[in-house]
C-alpha cells in the first residue's frame, strides 16, 4: 500500500507529479501538503489521520489505528509548473520502456530493472536518451560490455527521447484513481501530451 500512487498538485490545483503513499504521508506529516479529499476540503496530518475510515477504503494501520489513504494531496507553497521537457532520470527512463526489459520484453518488478547501456560506456557510449535502455538482471548480464549484435541480443525498440512527460503517462494510463478524475480534465491531458521542444 505505501508504494500505490498519490497526484500531487501545485497551490494551483494543477497535477504536478505522482508520488508514493509513503512519500505523500511524509509530505503531511511535514507540512508541506495538505490530503483533498473528494469534496475538495483540504487536511493537515492531524486532521486527516481524525477522519474516519470507510469500510472498503484503502488504509494504513498505525499503532493509534487505521489511517485512509489519501490519493490526492495539494503542495501548500509551491506555485510553478513542472518543465516541458523531460528530464533524463532513472524513472523516466523506465516510464518510457513500460518497466519492461527491452531484450526479452519481461516485466519483473522494479528493484530487478537495470539500465543499460546499448553501447557500452567502454566502447563509447554515452548515458543519452537514445543509449539507455531498462533490462533485467539476467539480459543485463547476458550482453555483459558488448553491444546488442556483439551478443547476438535484439532490441525491442530502439530507445528515443520521449515527446511527451512520463508524469502524462502515468496519468492517462488505467493505472490512475478515480479520485484524480476531477483534476485530469481534457484541457490537461492536452497539455501533458503537447509535443516538446528539442
Amino acid at each position: 500500500m505505501l508504494n500505490t500512487s498519490v497526484l500531487v498538485l501545485n497551490r494551483s490545483y494543477l497535477p504536478v507529479h505522482v508520488t508514493s503513499v509513503k512519500r505523500a504521508f511524509a509530505l503531511l506529516y511535514q507540512g508541506i501538503a495538505r490530503a483533498v479529499n473528494e469534496e475538495y476540503r483540504t487536511f493537515d496530518f492531524e486532521e486527516w489521520s481524525q477522519l474516519a475510515v470507510a469500510r472498503d477504503a484503502d488504509h494504513i494501520g498505525t499503532v493509534a489505528g487505521k489511517i485512509r489513504v489519501p490519493r490526492v494531496i495539494v503542495l501548500v507553497a509551491f506555485d510553478r509548473l513542472p518543465r516541458r521537457h523531460v528530464r533524463f532520470s532513472r524513472i523516466n527512463l523506465m516510464t518510457r520502456d513500460d518497466f519492461r526489459c527491452q531484450y526479452c520484453a519481461t516485466r519483473p518488478a522494479r528493484s530487478e530493472l537495470n539500465l543499460d547501456h546499448v553501447v557500452p560506456r567502454a566502447l563509447g557510449g554515452r548515458s543519452t536518451w537514445e543509449n539507455v535502455v531498462t533490462s533485467c538482471v539476467d539480459c543485463n548480464r547476458r550482453k555483459g560490455g558488448r553491444t546488442p549484435k556483439q551478443a547476438h541480443m535484439k532490441l525491442i525498440r530502439k530507445p528515443v527521447r520521449p515527446k511527451w512527460t512520463p508524469l502524462a503517462h502515468l496519468m492517462m494510463s488505467s493505472v490512475r484513481y478515480e479520485e484524480w478524475r476531477p483534476f485530469l480534465n481534457v484541457v490537461d491531458a492536452s497539455y501533458w501530451n503537447a509535443e516538446l521542444q528539442d
